[in-house]
């Protein structure tokens, strides 16, 4: 295996960035099948005590995560450039998003005492796999130049769906529609919901060995590991003091707090939002994921292709104002009503599959959320791997983390409030297609680098 050496990067071989785009691919179910589409929609409608109970919880959780991440990520960032190697932080921290993904199988219907357990769980996993992309994101400026990143990320983030649309099918044709699930799982104990945390920790750490195998990583430095902290923490505070000689990375990483903050509840609350007003049950959110996944994978394609063409800075803007219109949309949906007051009837029981007028209102909306998904996260990825110095790639993409997470508790703390006044899931919208605005709107201060 060749190592990229200090100074000018060296383009890695195909298996090496097919290898890093892997990655995606095996963390994506993590996201998808526990924190969206099966997992979080089951807690929220059955592990708690009802759907706005079990919504405000889970924004409360992910808010904590948020917290621990922001404040962590730039550090392990420093320490990592300093220390030299990715991979084996990778690989740490997907240990610990396998552990507390598998937790996630004691998550029983209607628990009370063992509750915190599981939030805990949710935590853990959560910061597992946000520090692992940190140090996996870190790699790009060194495997491909600066004019080719934009494809390379965004055939990442199609990988990734793509893992996330292959899970959901096992989901849905091992465990939920079977009369009888793989493993003689019960139906009734809700065990085909519960086995997501176990099955996304199993996948994480098998489709992470071609990354930590094939991919070339920077050598490890001959520090002592306390040393590497110390450089690290002290490369961190110059850095920070010097951020007044990087004004155009500040301004879009304040743009970036605001949008992926939105996105990511975005992300998060459609499907528990659609769980609690359609009652939808596991089959009817696994084909919804299905569907959206294939339209985030077209997303991406075209995306990484457009951010290599038009530019990072224009692929962004214009995927978060898709993302903040279909906020929108979603948000004009309530019981027997859409688009703001026109009356659409609601599912009824033994009614199709998504035959409801209320229900396809949904999900055209959702597609067209589905679509700008990756394109605004990718070509983000992309534009700070341009703007960041090769020797600082670790502590800027620390800083990246930290810009989507520092404010990435407030959006689940907010919508945890509302629903907890509210006692209604529909309000909570309005907070997403604020935090969409105001990051499209501030993306007007930000001068992408020329990359020709």
């Amino acid at each position: 295996m060749s190592f990229i050496s200090e100074g000018a990067p060296k383009e890695a071989g195909k298996l090496g960035k097919f290898s890093w785009a892997l990655f995606d691919w095996a963390n994506q179910p993590f996201f998808t099948v526990v924190t969206t589409f099966i997992f979080a929609p089951y807690f929220t409608s059955f592990v708690a005590s009802s759907p706005a109970e079990g919504q405000a919880y889970w924004g409360y959780t992910q808010a904590i995560a948020g917290i621990l991440i922001a404040i962590l990520s730039p550090v392990f960032g420093s320490i990592a450039d300093a220390g030299g190697a990715r991979k084996p932080w990778i690989l740490i921290f997907s240990i610990l998003c396998a552990i507390g993904a598998f937790s996630l199988w004691w998550a029983v219907p209607g628990m009370q005492s063992g509750i915190f357990w599981i939030l805990a769980g949710i935590v853990v996993g959560t910061i597992g796999v946000e520090f692992s992309i940190v140090f996996n994101n870190s790699m790009l400026p060194t495997l491909v130049p600066p004019q080719r990143m934009g494809r390379l990320s965004g055939f990442g983030w199609g990988l990734g769906y793509i893992g996330g649309l292959i899970a959901l099918f096992i989901v849905l044709l091992g465990f939920s529609l079977p009369e009888v699930p793989l493993f003689g799982l019960s139906k009734a104990l809700h065990e085909p919901d519960r086995i997501t945390g176990p099955m996304a920790a199993i996948w994480l750490m098998v489709f992470i060995i071609p990354m930590l195998l094939f991919t070339p990583d920077r050598p490890a430095s001959d520090l002592p590991k306390r040393e590497a902290v110390r450089q690290g923490l002290n490369a961190l505070m110059t850095t920070l003091r010097s951020l007044k000689n990087f004004r155009n990375v500040v301004y879009f990483l304040i743009a970036r707090m605001f949008y992926n903050d939105g996105i990511l509840a975005l992300i998060g609350f459609s499907g528990i939002y659609a769980a609690g007003l359609f009652k939808w049950g596991t089959t009817e959110l696994g084909i919804f994921g299905i569907l959206i996944n294939f339209f985030a994978i077209a997303g991406c394609f075209i995306g990484g292709a457009l951010d290599d063409k038009l530019g990072s800075k224009p692929t962004i803007v214009i995927s978060v104002l898709g993302l903040a219109f279909a906020s929108v949309g979603v948000l004009s949906i309530s019981d027997g009503q859409v688009l703001f007051g026109l009356p659409a009837a609601m599912p009824v029981e033994g009614s199709a599959l998504f035959a409801s007028p209320a229900e396809m209102v949904f999900m055209v909306f959702a597609f067209i959320m589905g679509f700008f998904f990756g394109p605004a996260q990718a070509a983000s990825r992309t534009l700070i791997a341009r703007m960041a110095p090769l020797e600082k790639a670790g502590e800027f993409f620390g800083l990246f983390a930290l810009s989507g997470k520092a404010t990435a508790f407030v959006a689940p703390l907010l919508i945890g409030i509302v629903t907890s006044l509210t006692g209604q899931q529909r309000p909570a919208m309005i907070v997403i297609f604020s935090l969409l605005m105001i990051g499209a709107a501030l993306m007007s201060f930000v001068r992408e680098p020329e990359h020709e």
